[in-house]
């Protein structure tokens, strides 16, 4: 039997300047009403990093919310797989009979989910379950902003340029760093060929210019001598990541967190000690193709 929808007003609140914003008022526990549904939507676009605090949620109810969005993407790394629900990764630092939850370096650099895939992803949800009590927060940047903020010089250099993105590129460089990931498996490499997507995209439900390059997935500029790729990528993401562009969310236990992947990157801040267990269920929703 259908849980019965408790009703609340729905309130928005900014969180950041430009990106960050959190909704009270709505119980993700039961099937959303569609002015509830509608007002999520909308608070998405408006704030690109959007939290929903307090929630209680079975994972059929967390899936249940992100299908809201689109067709679900499973991870490439299948072995960090939810045990009953393909759709999640767990993302843990948790250890259990010498097994680890979940993966433990999720995220640890600035990216944009699945920027790898031809098809990279709409958004991605973030469903806290065991928080630190310091450290753990994640940081997003509006890229809309590190677009329209580039000098015009700049805008003009890059406009019509196009970059290859590779899910190996990055996850090789995990091991070389950390030696603690296990190195992709044959069908896990044939599944993240390296894929060309736009510099500058355009946002296909606002219409608004954002950068698309990220220092985790984007490998060089093509059609650019490496020198010459790497100094321009180098350029871009230091201005990206101007703090004026960031919002800082700092967890607690049952906010469902869901952002926009088409305008922002985002980076796992870590600062917490293995002792501070940290785990989190992931959907990721497929996309467009960007243009």
């Amino acid at each position: 039997m259908p849980k019965e929808k408790r009703m609340s007003q729905i309130s928005f609140k900014r969180s950041g300047n430009t990106i960050g914003g959190s909704l009270t008022g709505v119980d993700l526990s039961a099937p959303l009403k569609d002015a509830e549904r509608a007002a999520i939507h909308q608070a998405l676009l408006d704030s690109i990093v959007l939290c929903i605090p307090a929630q209680q949620l079975e994972t059929r109810d967390f899936i249940a919310f992100g299908r809201q969005f689109g067709e679900l993407e499973p991870h490439v790394l299948s072995q960090y797989h939810h045990p009953a629900h393909a759709e999640i990764i767990v993302l843990s630092n948790v250890v259990e009979n010498g097994k680890p939850r979940g993966i433990s370096d999720g995220g640890a650099y600035w990216h944009s989910d699945l920027s790898y895939m031809a098809v990279p992803a709409l958004a991605t949800a973030l469903y806290a379950l065991e928080v630190p009590e310091t450290g753990g927060d994640t940081l997003f940047v509006d890229m809309y902003r590190a677009y329209e903020t580039l000098p015009d010089a700049t805008k003009a250099r890059i406009d019509g340029l196009t970059a290859i993105h590779s899910y190996a590129w990055r996850h090789n460089r995990m091991i070389d760093k950390n030696k603690v990931r296990a190195k992709l498996t044959d069908a896990q490499f044939q599944c993240t060929p390296e894929v060309v997507h736009p510099v500058v995209r355009t946002h296909p439900e606002t219409g608004r210019k954002a950068l698309y390059v990220n220092p985790g997935f984007t490998m060089r500029i093509v059609g650019m001598e490496k020198d010459d790729s790497e100094a321009l990528l180098a350029e871009l993401f230091v201005h990206a990541t101007n703090p004026e562009f960031q919002y800082r969310h700092h967890w607690s236990v049952g906010d469902v967190v869901i952002w926009d992947n088409r305008c922002s990157m985002h980076s796992a801040s870590g600062g917490y000690t293995p002792e501070q267990h940290r785990t989190l269920y992931r959907l990721t929703v497929t996309g467009t193709v960007p243009y």
